[in-house]
């Protein structure tokens, strides 16, 4: 029996194809303190297994939604499961930093496939403001994981140490590799007639780019979620080493946060058949700055603590969840026939953005939490500007160029 596209059960597959990446990171990050001590390296050390993890999705992204669009959607969704538990058992078994990182790059390459998979297989089943909704719901199960899995990772951290982590996130792609072959159905409906190469693929980006409301959405996109990914990458040394939490009590801070993306997903469900998709964008990007902001001025004045950090940070996820999923499916709607591509690259300028603001934050952040304030709040404001900036580009965006 086969997966329907108008169920809530369609819906939670696709949601989990997107957590995969995340929930890899989000597994192990009450551990990198650990990792840092144990393998002999700094904080910028260890969170280069963080960047490196998103150069290897931002290459994954030139390559799986092309090969997506020609050979279908379940095949090439499938080696990429196979490439992520491949590598995902070399992370379980480094033996120093360095093996570490590169099997980290080469596991992103592998959860690269899902995500961008998952969003073209929206763009297959659904037009409009429902494809809009159907990311949002899409967000908010997703959501879900992250919420959980730093609270399940620091509890593994503890008991089993970090290498348990990622036997965690193995057996999540293995249940998930399980789910698509005995239900989910091939959603690519035409199959392109383009060669496969990698001078067409970047032909048909250059396409795209053509598209100056496509350039935007894709900019959103990736300043939204490079603010985030600033927050994965050095919340743990700021949680944990300058404000003193425990690796558990991180897994709940983080957790709260990721409760502020939840709603913002909840909130875009509700709000986008009215307000359109444009409207819940400008919702988002206001609470994106003001997440920033208001976690900058809380770390400049040590007001409440810990709780300055994260409670700004539930703000800028709230704006995430409210702008991710309205950009994404609004990059892609002129392009029915190159879905794939265009969720392609749209995740390798997010993943390519969000890898450099993180190999910032790891060597700035040294003793003290203002960097990561500092960086958030540039890209809340600059996804903003960008915006409004734009206004008329987006309001011409239904003629393609």
């Amino acid at each position: 029996m086969k997966l329907r596209p108008d169920t809530l059960a369609m819906t939670a597959v696709l949601a989990m194809l997107t957590a995969l990446g995340p929930l890899s990171t989000d597994f192990y990050l009450p551990s990198l303190p650990e990792i840092a001590r144990v393998m002999q390296t700094d904080v910028a050390g260890a969170q280069a297994t963080l960047s490196s993890f998103l150069f290897g999705f931002a290459a994954g992204q030139i390559l799986w939604g092309p090969l997506s669009d020609r050979l279908g959607r379940r095949p090439v969704l499938l080696a990429g499961l196979g490439l992520f538990g491949f590598a995902t058992l070399a992370c379980a078994l480094a033996p120093s930093i360095e093996a570490l990182t590169l099997a980290r790059a080469l596991q992103a390459l592998g959860a690269s496939g899902p995500i961008v998979l998952g969003r073209a297989m929206v763009r297959d089943l659904y037009d409009g403001p429902r494809a809009g909704r159907e990311l949002a719901r899409m967000g908010m199960i997703m959501g879900l994981v992250p919420a959980v899995a730093p609270v399940i990772g620091g509890m593994l951290q503890v008991a089993f140490g970090w290498r348990s982590t990622f036997l965690a996130s193995l057996t999540f792609g293995l249940a998930l590799a399980v789910v698509i072959v005995t239900v989910m159905p091939e959603t690519l409906r035409v199959r392109s007639p383009q060669p496969l190469s990698l001078v067409s693929i970047f032909r048909g980006f250059g396409t795209l780019l053509h598209n100056r409301a496509f350039r935007v959405y894709v900019g959103l996109t990736a300043l939204a979620y490079a603010g985030l990914f600033a927050f994965i990458s050095g919340s743990s040394f700021v949680l944990i080493g300058v404000y003193g939490l425990s690796p558990i009590a991180y897994g709940f801070s983080f957790g709260f946060a990721v409760l502020g993306y939840i709603t913002g997903t909840i909130i875009a469900q509700r709000l986008v058949g009215r307000r359109g998709m444009d409207g819940v964008i400008a919702i988002g990007v206001a609470c994106l700055a003001g997440g920033g902001l208001a976690m900058l001025v809380g770390v400049l004045t040590g007001l409440g603590g810990a709780a300055g950090v994260v409670v700004p940070m539930a703000l800028y996820a709230c704006g995430v969840g409210l702008t991710m999923p309205q950009a994404q499916a609004s990059a892609m709607m002129p392009f029915p026939d190159r879905a794939g591509a265009a969720s392609s690259f749209n995740g390798l300028c997010q993943m390519l953005l969000s890898a450099c603001v993180g190999l910032l934050v790891g060597h700035l952040l040294k003793n003290a939490a203002l960097p990561l304030p500092l960086v958030m709040s540039v890209l809340g404001v600059a996804a903003l500007v960008l915006f409004h900036a734009s206004r008329g580009i987006r309001m011409a965006k239904s003629q393609a160029m």
